[in-house]
This record gives C-alpha cells, sequence and structure tokens, in this order.
C-alpha cells in the first residue's frame, strides 16, 4: 500500500439518521466511523440524513477517521449525498463508500463528480477517497477494473449480505455460513478482492457479521480474515469493537519479533564487508520476503499504538 498507512481495524456502520448512535460513535476505540447514508436510512429520511452527517462532520471528536457511505450510483439520492456532504462539510470527511460497485464506471462517476464538487468547495483535488463495496457477482467479476479505477482509490470491502443474495446462497445471516456447506463459502470472494487490493495498493476491509450476540463465531471469522491478509473489518455493534481490534492488532510478542527482524535485517544488509541477502535470526533464515512480511506487522502495531519494544 501507498502512502501513510491509515489504520481501518475497526470500522463502525452508524446510521446517519440516528443522533443517538452517532453521539456515542464517538467514544468508542474505533479506526473509522461510517455514517451510513444507504441501506440503514429509509428512502424518505434520506434528505434529512444528510443533514444530520454534515452536522456530526462540522461538529467531529471522531476517534479516528470518518467515512460517509452515500446511496448507490444508480439510484436518485446518490449525486446530491456528493454534494451534501462535500460542500456542506468541506474537507471533513476522509472518504466516500461506494456501495454496490458493480462496474469501474461506477467509480469513474464519483471520481468524476467529487473533482467538480471540491472545486466548488474549495478543497484540493482529490482530498475525498474512495471505498469501494464489491456487493454482488458483476462486482467480483470486475473487481481488478474497480480498484484500478481511480487515484482516489483506498480500500476494496466485502458486502457479505447483498453479495450472498446476488449468488442465491442458502443462508440468511450476513457474513455467515451456509448451512449445509462444510467449507468457506467466503473464501475465494474474499480472497480475489484480496489480490485486487493489494495489486493496486489498496487496503482489503471484510463486512460486517450480523449476529451481534453470537461472540464466538465473530472471533471465528475475524481471526480468518486477519490470517488472511485483510486490513480490517465492519461492526455494528460497540460489543464487537474490542474482537475485531484484538484480531487485527500484533500481539506484543509479533510485534517485537518483526521489529527485530527488521533491525537484523538492516544491519546484514549494510554490512561493512559486504552486503548480505538472507541473514540467520535465532533459528530462522531471514531474507527480503522475510523483512517485506516483517514489515506489514510493524507497521500495523505502530498504527495500534503498541509500546516500543524493550531493547
Amino acid at each position: 500500500m501507498t502512502g501513510e498507512y491509515q489504520p481501518r481495524r475497526t470500522c463502525l456502520s452508524v446510521p446517519a439518521s440516528s443522533e443517538r448512535f452517532i453521539s456515542k460513535a464517538r467514544d468508542l476505540t474505533v479506526d473509522e466511523v461510517m455514517l451510513d447514508l444507504e441501506d440503514s436510512v429509509a428512502p424518505g429520511s434520506k434528505s434529512p440524513a444528510r443533514d444530520l452527517a454534515v452536522a456530526a462532520l462540522r461538529e467531529g471528536g471522531w476517534p479516528g477517521a470518518v467515512a460517509v457511505r452515500i446511496n448507490d450510483a444508480t439510484t436518485p439520492w446518490a449525486y446530491a449525498d456528493v454534494i451534501s456532504v462535500v460542500t456542506g462539510a468541506p474537507g471533513l470527511v476522509d472518504s466516500l463508500i461506494l456501495p454496490k460497485a458493480s462496474s469501474p464506471a461506477h467509480v469513474i462517476w464519483l471520481d468524476t463528480l467529487l473533482s467538480q464538487v471540491e472545486q466548488s468547495a474549495g478543497v484540493p483535488d482529490g482530498s475525498t477517497r474512495i471505498e469501494a463495496q464489491i456487493e454482488d457477482a458483476s462486482g467480483l467479476l470486475n473487481v481488478d477494473a474497480i480498484a484500478a479505477a481511480s487515484p482516489r482509490m483506498a480500500s476494496l470491502i466485502f458486502g457479505p449480505g447483498d453479495f450472498m443474495a446476488s449468488v442465491g446462497m442458502k443462508s440468511v445471516t450476513v457474513g455467515g455460513q451456509p448451512a449445509d456447506y462444510p467449507y468457506d463459502a467466503h473464501h475465494y470472494t474474499l480472497m480475489k478482492i484480496l489480490v485486487a487490493a493489494r495489486a493496486n495498493g489498496l487496503q482489503a476491509i471484510d463486512g460486517p457479521y450480523g449476529r451481534i450476540k453470537d461472540t464466538d463465531g465473530l472471533r471465528s471469522v475475524t481471526s480468518s480474515v486477519a490470517a488472511l491478509g485483510f486490513d480490517g473489518k465492519w461492526v455494528l455493534h460497540p460489543g464487537q469493537v474490542d474482537i475485531v481490534n484484538s484480531a487485527f492488532t500484533p500481539s506484543a510478542e509479533e510485534y517485537a519479533r518483526a521489529r527485530r527482524i527488521l533491525d537484523a535485517y538492516a544491519s546484514a544488509t549494510s554490512a561493512s564487508d559486504g552486503a548480505r541477502g538472507a541473514v540467520m535470526l535465532d533459528d530462522e533464515m531471514i531474507d527480503e520476503a522475510t523483512r517485506k512480511m516483517a514489515q506489514r506487522v510493524a507497521a500495523l502495531g505502530e498504527a495500534a499504538g503498541l509500546p516500543e519494544p524493550p531493547a
């Protein structure tokens, strides 16, 4: 990933129509708050929700980054979402989340509109990033082109509920598994999204797990996507935050080990007696590939604010 690493371990979805939920979000240890103008807001409440989102952005006080999920590009509300948010709270939203991105044309439309609205609002061109949700079969088929469609792109997000409906999975639990399928039904989808994201320098974010009280289920699916290499996961409730944060944060031991690998490799490759491409650390041979893996763990630890390991 290019540029400064913006952690998105936990991305909290908050209905923009609820002042109470917006207020609570400011007190949670999440990396990104997403004010939702799409699925959680009824059609008749779209306009008031925009006003509440703008007011919340202007008030500030967020624990990390703040995003707004607009309505999808094919709806009559999407263009007004963009104009209202960017002109009403210029420079105060980190990214717009584009749901149901099934074609690169949707991203190009949003990129073009954002450039026009940013210019009108006096915001530097390109300031507002785009996070695209992959939520149907067409989106997955076109995911590589979607990831490369705009320099504003920051992440790809898996939208499990709509995706499961799109392909006809036999389940009614968002983020869950079909009851009669003995394997991980989401593995192919997640890996395809992850590879497209990494090939284009983007983050990969998993969608929510709908069973709020099923902490064991949440822990299991979150540990799996973290092990694959995803950067974070959406959460729907404060009770899910600690579990997800923990899964995407290296342990103190992992962080210390990564730092030791980086130090040892840097020392070996800058040795005065001739740079070496590999070196032993404890009982393990480390090389450039090891350095890259350790660099990611170290970046995650630093972004999470882990204390400096002892020398």
